[in-house]
């Protein structure tokens, strides 16, 4: 029995469930050769079959990381793609495999920053993210921070706030005046109390 047997598509399923049950119980055996075809089948001419793939990698990706991250290369080629789906779930994966292929990751960079640059919110979302972990490693601060920092000045409001917590860990002594500096430009864009008051929280907690 293949592994595209138990896809949601294959079942006439239009619920993720079953996408999600494979993605379990592939975590729990490992089950390199079921992965491996998954990762095959991103390119099947049935863009059913493609969604539901990348479905279950980005799920097997968020919760062990390690049984994918070698496949972040075809997660980096979807990033081009025309179909939005595969797109935002690409980089999904490519968020959650950070941790454990950062190498690999960041040498994705113009793909991932050329992606964050579309119309999903989602795929933006993932690839500050990315940004931010990289940011905090020696390796790759100096080119990701200045990104990550350009990310907040130019995000939607309603992202700004999630993207100023995510941002927080990268933050260096050289660069936390520029941070606040991007904070209290925008603060008076913020047009919701909530936006406002949860930046604001976040500058007491960095001053402090």
């Amino acid at each position: 029995m293949s592994v595209l047997d138990r896809l949601a598509s294959s079942q006439n399923r239009r619920d993720e469930v079953p996408n999600e049950e494979l993605a379990a119980a592939l975590v729990a055996s490992g089950d390199e050769t079921s992965i491996a075809e998954l990762v095959q089948n991103l390119a099947h001419k049935d863009k059913a079959i493609q969604s539901d793939c990348i479905k279950v990698l980005y799920e097997i990706a968020e919760v062990k990381p390690q049984l994918v991250a070698g496949f972040h290369r075809d997660f980096a080629r979807l990033l081009e793609s025309k179909n939005s789906r595969m797109v935002w779930g690409a980089m999904t994966a490519l968020d959650a495999i950070v941790v454990v292929e950062s190498a690999g990751v960041a040498a994705a960079m113009s793909q991932i920053l050329k992606a964050a640059q579309g119309d999903s919110v989602i795929a933006r979302d993932h690839a500050v993210g990315i940004l931010a972990k990289l940011a905090t490693l020696p390796d790759y601060s100096a080119r990701c921070l200045p990104e990550l920092l350009n990310q907040l000045r130019s995000s939607p409001a309603n992202q700004f706030p999630m993207y100023c917590e995510l941002a927080v860990p990268a933050m260096t002594a050289g660069s936390r005046t520029a941070f606040l500096e991007i904070i209290t430009n925008r603060l008076p864009g913020l047009t919701k109390d909530s936006q406002r008051k949860r930046v604001q929280a976040l500058v007491k907690s960095i001053k402090i």
